[in-house]
């Protein structure tokens, strides 16, 4: 049967007419499929989900979160038997499309975004301890709490579909003892609490500007910090530092209203649950990116590494609260690897497992394709690639080859350094300038996606035996941010194919 059909037939069960039209929203993170429909009395959202147990979870929470006063899509209608369920339609508004809507137009942090924040973060103690008081929480699924198996679960999840299949080198049984040592260490927080599990900007939908709260079915008996972790460090809403320290203030000053002097207690282990968040989803993003070859997710890997970086001085300092020996440096490996930040999807042919499901947390089979990075090409190749930074003052460089192709990037929407006195007689190749730009997740993402196409024709010309391929860099003045993408690039190519790649900076010789 269609998926849709049981859906338009609670429709028509519920409100006593036909749906005039009914439209499949764009698929999530999830195996759930969500449809618009369309009547007399306005829009409705249908969603088909065949795993009762979560369902059954989504509506138990949604009527005890009702009872709560709590904002969140109204229960219209329900069948439990046909895996459906009819909820009220809060439209497309999310606080991320706001938040990166507001970022497009308004330099620095936008303050209605921050307001919005602060309205979501004002509810949560809410959910989680009132919440907590309330939750049946024989429902959740698939674990009733935050306990040793569910860490170890999130854990061997960034094992297994993030370092496998992106193949970093690890050594697996000193990595599970700092796994057992971590989840042991985390264990001893607090955790009598609802833990939403999934909080994070693109489950806030907004309604008239007001926030309401979706997509708590995975939710479970644990500590308060996950949630507020979760927020705070969304991979791609890149929140600054200083307006999660904030939002953090912010939080912790609503906390003391309903359970008073768990400051202290609530920092000692709250980078610990920043960590193990960033680890889960560093898994979903391997397991959705390099395994399901939906390349969309593998653009949140840049910014869950300048997370990961964020949080390097407290290990570097031993203040992170536990010692975690080979997992910090791998980390630090994982942070400065270049050839992660450009990632790209995996050949269609190498899957090692049949798709759709929750994967199992096993170790990938063994003499089988690895999905994952592409291997650099065997042998000797003939392909010379150039790399060039030019200023758009003086045009875009001609190719002296009989091509007449290749590739031009605009690199003048990024961040430029230039525009600070520091830095105006450095380039791009020094490391003030270099570090300046690191730091900047625009960055990353513009090299992650000009990375991909270039790889895509090195991949093609290799096969077709071309000798030519040039690739040029532009911004204002050829000299800092043009210079640091073509020098990341030429670092990218050179260790995954055996090719000629040579670079020639036009502005530097005139400075």
């Amino acid at each position: 049967m269609n998926n849709e059909e049981p859906v338009k037939a609670l429709y028509q069960r519920t409100f006593g007419e036909r749906a005039d039209g009914i439209v499949r929203l764009p698929d999530s993170g999830s195996n759930r499929l969500y449809f618009r429909l369309s009547g007399t009395r306005g829009t409705v959202i249908g969603v088909y989900n065949n795993d009762r147990k979560e369902n059954e979870a989504f509506l138990s929470f949604t009527r005890t979160f009702e009872s709560l006063i709590l904002p969140v899509p109204e229960i219209l209608a329900e069948d439990l038997q046909k895996n459906c369920y009819l909820l009220s339609d809060l439209g497309d508004q999310t606080l991320f499309s706001e938040l990166v809507a507001k970022k497009k137009v308004e330099s620095g942090f936008p303050s209605a975004i921050l307001n919005l924040y602060e309205q979501v973060l004002k509810r949560l103690p809410i959910f989680q301890i009132r919440g907590g008081e309330r939750i049946d929480f024989a429902k959740c699924y698939p674990r009733h709490a935050f306990d040793s198996q569910s860490m170890l679960w999130d854990l061997n999840y960034f094992k297994y579909y993030f370092l496998k299949l992106a193949h970093v080198p690890f050594d697996e049984q000193a990595l599970e003892e700092d796994f057992s040592t971590f989840s042991t260490f985390l264990l001893q927080a607090d955790a009598d609490y609802f833990m939403y599990r999934d909080f994070q900007s693109r489950n806030i939908m907004l309604v008239n500007n007001d926030p309401y709260y979706i997509d708590y079915q995975g939710g479970r008996k644990g500590p308060l910090q996950y949630d507020i972790a979760s927020m705070l460090y969304d991979a791609k809403a890149d929140l600054p530092q200083h307006v999660r320290d904030h939002l953090l203030g912010f939080y912790l000053d609503e906390l003391e209203v309903y359970i008073p002097g768990k400051r202290m207690e609530f920092m000692t282990y709250f980078p610990g649950f920043i960590l193990i968040r960033i680890l889960q989803a560093l898994g979903a993003y391997g397991y959705r990116g390099f395994y399901e070859q939906k390349s969309h997710f593998l653009q949140s890997i840049p910014y869950a590494l300048n997370n990961l970086k964020n949080l390097r001085t407290l290990w570097e300092k031993k203040e992170f609260g536990v010692e975690l020996p080979t997992l910090f440096r791998l980390l630090d490996q994982l942070i400065g690897s270049a050839e992660l930040r450009f990632a790209s999807v995996p050949d269609p042919g190498s899957r090692i497992l049949e798709t759709g499901g929750t994967p199992p947390l096993t170790p990938p089979h063994e003499g089988r394709g690895k999905p994952g990075i592409r291997h650099p090409a065997s042998g000797i190749s003939s392909l010379t690639l150039t790399i060039t930074s030019f200023s758009y003052k003086n045009g875009i460089p001609a190719d002296p080859t009989e091509n007449g192709g290749g590739f031009v990037f605009d690199c003048r929407a990024l961040p430029n350094p230039g525009r600070y006195d520091e830095y105006k007689q450095l380039t791009g190749k020094d490391k003030p300038v270099i570090d300046f730009l690191k730091n900047e997740a625009e960055v990353d993402l513009f090299l992650h996606n000009a990375t991909a196409l270039v790889d895509q024709s090195v991949i093609n010309y290799l096969e077709r035996g071309f000798q030519h391929l040039f690739v040029n860099f532009g911004c204002t003045g050829g000299q800092h941010r043009s210079v640091y993408c073509a020098e990341r690039m030429k670092e990218f190519l050179i260790k995954r194919y055996k090719i000629i790649v040579n670079t020639n900076h036009t502005n530097l010789a005139r400075l």
